[in-house]
């Protein structure tokens, strides 16, 4: 058998920018991918979550529900636009399934553009140089390898434990390739994907309900999650808070009757056309035989564990390496599996020494009213610093594209956490248009991923530098170097004009 310098299970974000890094230094290098069907019998091409069935085809239709609000600004603004305007579904979703099987052919020419072996098989480690796969005649074939990638990725997660949930419930593997449009759903779940998928299907007109065992956004500052499931709810979509489903069963005319116990423990029930679960993820590590090969994986999330030899990615066998969301204790982002696959190709084929920079990681949540977040939460803050060691700078602001129109600029706010002392800039929080591309500018303030730069970023910014910045007017950025009141004060923080 040929001796492959560098074999990678898994073709999503993370393992395509490895494997093309590694063939950049000219290794032999193969990626073995195969996407089992959804509960609801959804699969699709290579690229994984992200291109597939996650943040493309997510802010897709993000998009598009905010290009309905923005119809209904136009007329006020003095276009002449039909008052009965509505989305067509089958057309919207064509269009964003065509990008997506645009950018799966991308991929596998980009493959083999940098003479990077395809194959569209599921591996499983023999040992820790052997994958074993089935190709598509069904012979099984052997990889040897000198090193092995694990970059598989994670699934939504379904509870089983609730009858009827596997069988009659979508995810977001499915709710991007649906054939016929949603009608009245329900989403199952608080966390980021819950959310999104929730507010553009309300944007889109559907009746949406999000259905909340506890909180919003666990892992994400609550201020800001409250601030967002408000913005919501103000514009439509209902929210069941405070409780769990029991049982979903199939009725007679196709629709979905859900029963639900609320925290008194009331019994109820509605009846809806789709129940799209957004209860988290699981990584896929449980059918690539990691435990016959010794590679050990934590007990709770079943993800592998790294950071052995002071290598953030090597798992317990030495020549066995994981990336992204497999990575037990790392962020499940799509940014974070490309550049510590790079950097990892880069450690293994090209002599560097740069590991991959865990902290600070910048995200957006692509809810109606986006939140773009880089930093500690002020909860983390006041826990790792006290309260009496921090001040937070805050605003109430109103979009310029908002206010002349009456769109609710109520929850349009902006937060900056940094120390008393020196006044270092711990965190950033923005909730509002275009947050994301707001938030990506302001990353270096907080601190910078790369290790090589650390020396000169991660010194941070303070409070004072960051408010002698001058402004570009009139943009929401803006207001981020604007602010002048702290919640200390007790001042109202709205921002009354230029």
């Amino acid at each position: 058998r040929d001796v492959y310098d560098l074999v990678v299970i898994g073709g999503g974000s993370g393992g395509l920018a490895c494997s093309k890094e590694a063939a950049h230094f000219n290794k032999k290098v193969a990626v073995l991918d195969f996407v089992k069907p959804s509960s609801q019998g959804t699969k699709w091409g290579l690229g994984g979550t992200c291109v597939n069935v996650g943040c493309i085809p997510k802010k897709l239709m993000h998009r598009a529900a905010l290009l309905g609000e923005s119809i209904q600004d136009a007329s006020v603004f003095g276009w002449n636009v039909p008052t009965d305007v509505q989305l067509d579904w089958n057309k919207m979703s064509e269009l964003v399934q065509n990008y997506v099987k645009s950018l799966n052919w991308g991929h596998r020419v980009q493959l083999r553009d940098k003479n990077v072996e395809y194959i569209n098989a599921y591996g499983t480690l023999v040992d820790a140089n052997t994958i074993k796969y089935v190709d598509n005649k069904g012979i099984e074939r052997l990889l040897t390898a000198k090193n092995i990638v694990i970059a598989s990725g994670g699934r939504p997660h379904i509870p089983e434990e609730i009858p009827g949930a596997l069988e009659h419930s979508i995810t977001s593997d499915d709710i991007f390739w649906l054939t016929k449009p949603p009608g009245k759903t329900l989403v199952i779940g608080g966390s980021y994907i819950a959310l999104e998928c929730g507010g553009f299907l309300t944007g889109m007109g559907f009746d949406t309900t999000v259905m909340v065992r506890s909180i919003c956004l666990r892992h994400f500052d609550q201020q800001m999650a409250k601030l967002i499931a408000d913005y919501m709810e103000n514009h439509g979509t209902k929210f069941l808070k405070k409780c769990r489903p029991q049982k979903i069963e199939k009725l007679s005319d196709g629709r979905l009757e859900v029963s639900y116990t609320d925290k008194k423990g009331n019994t109820s029930s509605d009846i809806y056309d789709t129940v799209l679960m957004a209860a988290g993820r699981k990584p896929e590590t449980s059918g690539i035989s990691l435990e016959s090969v010794g590679v050990k994986t934590d007990p709770e999330t079943n993800k592998i564990i790294g950071n052995y030899d002071n290598d953030h990615e090597r798992s317990s066998v030495p020549n066995i390496y994981a990336i992204g969301d497999v990575l037990h204790d790392r962020p499940e982002l799509t940014p974070v599996a490309i550049k510590a696959g790079r950097l990892l190709a880069e450690r293994l084929f090209n002599g560097s020494k740069v590991k991959m920079d865990y902290d600070k990681i910048p995200t957006t949540v692509f809810t109606p009213l986006e939140y773009g977040v880089v930093g500690l939460s002020e909860d983390e803050a006041i826990q790792k610093f006290d309260e009496d060691s921090i001040e937070v700078y805050h605003a109430f602001y109103k979009p310029l594209e908002f206010a002349p129109v009456g769109r609710d600029v109520s929850q349009c706010y902006i937060k900056v956490i940094c120390m008393r002392d020196g006044g270092k800039v711990l965190g950033i929080h923005f909730l509002g248009p275009i947050a994301g591309e707001v938030i990506q500018v302001f990353v270096h303030i907080v601190g910078n991923m790369y290790e090589r730069w650390r020396e000169s970023f991660r010194c941070g910014i303070s409070w004072h530098d960051l408010s002698r910045t001058v402004a570009i007017h009139p943009t929401c950025a803006e207001e981020v170097v604007k602010m002048t009141i702290n919640k200390r004060s007790g001042l109202d923080p709205t921002v009354t004009g230029c």
